[in-house]
């Protein structure tokens, strides 16, 4: 059965969370390596973030990895957060 949805409402989106992982932590790591390499951190972050492609993200001190461990939704929800409470 097709279920049907009034597009006059809202849904909220509540992504599930598997890992807690201390968001900050890892993108504080990534800018940093990304820095450590002589790339524009926050131009790198946005590529990877908007186009899902980790080669955005050096594998240096293993920031690639570590950043693909974290959902991208996470990611914007958290910078979402921290940027509306600051």
């Amino acid at each position: 059965m097709t279920e049907k949805h009034n597009f006059n409402e809202t849904i909220a989106f509540k992504p599930e969370r598997e890992d807690q992982k201390d968001i900050r932590e890892i993108l504080t790591t990534v800018y940093s390596s990304l820095e450590e390499k002589g790339y524009k951190p926050s131009s790198q972050i946005v590529g990877y973030l908007l186009s899902g492609d980790p080669t955005y993200i050096t594998a240096h001190n293993g920031a690639r990895k570590l950043i693909r461990a974290v959902d991208r939704d996470e990611i914007l929800e958290e910078l979402l957060n921290n940027y509306i409470n600051d």
